[in-house]
């Protein structure tokens, strides 16, 4: 069992997973600080020097933190916008690689239904 979780993890797509998972954290820092400290200042000179984090309603003992949910949709729209130009380049980058010339890796073919079938009748052949 132990050396199953070995592999496991040792597989590329664990390691790229566990990359985006830390460098995703490491964004959300920077999103947060450019969103505190960059986008809402601005805002706030364009719509009256309101701070979102401040807007707030009661209602009996519950506090509604409104301006932390629009904090929370600003960020939300900066990394939404990140990723999809983080894409975007991407695929430009893998249709350059096309335009090249360069081959596009073709799926493994698999085995034909005939092949299949001579394998059961061995496996058969095999049993008795």
């Amino acid at each position: 069992m132990l050396q199953e979780f070995r592999d496991f993890i040792a597989k590329g797509n664990v390691m790229d997973m566990a990359v985006g998972i830390i460098i995703g954290a490491a964004f959300t820092a920077i999103v947060t600080s450019l969103v505190e400290d960059l986008v809402n200042p601005l805002l706030g000179i364009f719509i009256g020097g309101i701070d979102f984090s401040a807007i707030s309603f009661g209602l009996g003992d519950a506090q509604f933190m409104v301006g932390n949910f629009i904090n929370a949709v600003i960020k939300f729209v900066i990394v939404a916008w990140v990723v999809f130009l983080l894409v975007k380049m991407v695929n430009r980058v893998k249709d350059a690689a096309v335009k090249k010339g360069e081959p596009v890796p073709a799926a493994p073919a698999g085995p034909t239904q005939e092949e299949l079938l001579m394998e059961i009748r061995d496996a058969l052949r095999a049993r008795a």
